[in-house]
């Protein structure tokens, strides 16, 4: 392996510029595993056809509410290769405890139990990053919202579908937010 490079690996964040994750609010968040594999089952006629590895996965989603007392997940869903959910963190604060480290512990606890499960301490699971996007009124969230549990069935249309045969009118929606 190479000497680090700056100029070469420079990684650029996705984060909003100065704002602050641990704020009041609700966030649409996209994990995708990692290189894109399809480790979590499939899709047939619409719906997700799950493996033993999405139990674990929603698990560990549902613990996050016990384990950051002042946020709730919503809506969430399991594709073959990533998932999608919308965290809400609440108007108590976080004592410091920001998105970041909401998915930071979701990662790091589905991992370490898929892991457990196939037998394969330290393989990753997710990819490095996640996507984020902070949702600023409620038609977003109720869109977004509809959008992740819809999504088994838009499947031909997903962006992390290596099959994907067009774009979706929700890429291009909220990309124009």
């Amino acid at each position: 392996m190479g000497t680090y490079d700056p100029k070469k690996h420079r990684r650029r964040s996705i984060r909003l510029k100065g704002y602050e994750y641990s704020k009041p609010g609700a966030y649409f968040i996209t994990i995708c595993t990692r290189r894109r594999e399809p480790m979590f089952g499939g899709i047939v006629n619409g719906e997700m056809v799950s493996n033993e590895y999405v139990d674990i996965v929603l698990k560990c989603w549902r613990a996050l509410e016990g384990y950051f007392r002042n946020m709730e997940p919503s809506a969430f869903v399991i594709m073959p290769n990533h998932v999608h959910g919308i965290v809400v963190i609440n108007d108590m604060g976080m004592n410091g405890k920001s998105l970041p480290e909401i998915v930071r512990v979701f990662k790091t606890s589905s991992s370490r139990r898929i892991n457990n499960a196939r037998g394969t301490t330290g393989t990753p699971v997710w990819q490095r990053n996640y996507w984020e996007h902070v949702i600023r009124n409620q038609e977003a969230f109720n869109r977004i919202h509809d959008y992740i549990l819809t999504n088994p069935k838009r499947w031909d249309l997903d962006r992390e579908n290596p099959d994907r045969i067009e774009e979706d009118n929700f890429d291009r929606w909220l990309a124009g937010l």
